[in-house]
């Protein structure tokens, strides 16, 4: 006598087609979500009409220029994004006076460079955060970013030797560990704790 036949273990099942689906959308309202901040903080002012203006080109990017996928294995920490949050707001300031001082002082012509800052976590979520918020930063400039090495290319301005270069990849990697501390896992924390912080900057 023999049964009725059973399902290929590798057949998918409703269930798991819904949880897929579900989870996409959750990634695509993450990347609307960082796309709508991201637009404000290019305005410089948030309101009304620039978080409906965030909204529609952030949806109009998604729809016509989908977005590789890209899943959200961390969690949100809300004491470490306060810190993330602040310490950006100071930062933001600091080089803003910086910059201020330097199109003010007379024949003054700052020098610039160009760095590689490899990061630790080399994921693409890590990689596009931590480039937004360097680049959001006035004096660095995101020039290229490699994948596949995870290496970040910033151009740096106002360098006067090797030591203001070690401070600018420093500044980088402190941000990396402050997004990482943010919104990473587990996993990815203790990469960031492989490497000692670096010098001349807390993380």
């Amino acid at each position: 006598m023999t049964g009725s036949p059973e399902p290929a273990p590798d057949a998918p099942g409703p269930a798991v087609v819904g949880r897929g689906r579900l989870g996409r959308w959750g990634d695509q309202a993450v990347a609307l979500g960082w796309l709508v901040v991201v637009w404000n903080l290019l305005w410089g002012d948030i309101n009304w009409a620039n978080l409906v203006g965030g909204l529609l080109v952030g949806g109009a990017v998604l729809v016509f220029y989908p977005l590789p996928a890209v899943s959200f294995g961390g969690r949100l920490r809300p004491w470490a994004l306060l810190v993330f949050a602040g310490r950006f707001a100071v930062e933001l300031v600091t080089a803003s006076l910086h910059i201020a001082r330097i199109a003010v002082q007379f024949g003054y012509r700052p020098r610039g460079a160009i760095i590689a800052v490899r990061l630790r976590v080399a994921t693409d979520l890590n990689l596009a955060l931590t480039a937004e918020v360097v680049s959001l930063v006035p004096g660095t400039l995101i020039l290229e970013v490699d994948r596949d090495a995870g290496t970040l290319y910033l151009h740096v301005l106002d360098t006067h030797g090797p030591a203001d270069l070690g401070m600018a990849r420093a500044r980088a990697l402190a941000v990396e560990r402050r997004v990482v501390r943010a919104v990473g896992s587990t996993s990815e924390l203790r990469r960031l704790d492989v490497t000692s912080p670096e010098k001349g900057t807390s993380p």
